[in-house]
């Protein structure tokens, strides 16, 4: 059993709130966009992190974290990275990797827009995006995702409202 948080889009700003919101997990997932790599650091410290960068992370962040990312976890095979799209619309290269790859959890950042989804068209792939946890862009709720994955099974799937996007703790 692993329990995950899954955070993006934090544009260089760690909300206080995910200490508490993340302190049960066993690994935190960033899904690009970054924004410093003081933030991974803190992360880091925290739990152990993984993350790819995103399209507004400069050389540094590109220099310690990949495109894409591929993993194995509990029985699953995860994609995770920043421009990804959705069922029906992911972006060129993302479609081309998930046809290589095959994954069973597709995860990916960028539209600030919260989704969970599965894709008929590649096996039943759950396609997950957990909205934007900074304080720059568009969404009006900053949001994670905590999760467990357990023997091939996702469990306890949770969507965590950090508060108003531009509210500064």
């Amino acid at each position: 059993m692993l329990r995950i948080g899954l955070i993006s889009d934090t544009h260089s700003y760690l909300d206080p709130k995910i200490y508490e919101v993340f302190k049960e997990v066993d690994e935190i997932w960033h899904a690009g966009d970054i924004g410093n790599t003081e933030l991974t650091d803190t992360l880091k410290k925290f739990k152990p992190t993984y993350a790819v960068f995103g399209n507004i992370d400069g050389a540094d962040l590109r220099a310690e974290f990949p495109l894409n990312l591929e993993m194995e976890r509990e029985g699953f095979k995860i994609l995770i990275t920043h421009i990804g799209g959705y069922p029906g619309r992911y972006e060129s290269k993302a479609r081309r990797k998930i046809e290589e790859f095959r994954p069973d959890i597709f995860i990916c950042g960028h539209s600030h827009i919260l989704k969970v989804m599965r894709d008929p068209a590649y096996n039943n792939m759950v396609v997950m995006n957990p909205g934007a946890a900074g304080i720059h862009g568009f969404h009006k709720i900053k949001t994670v995702l905590r999760f467990t994955l357990n023997k091939k099974k996702i469990e306890n799937m949770e969507v965590v409202e950090l508060g108003k996007r531009g509210e500064i703790v």
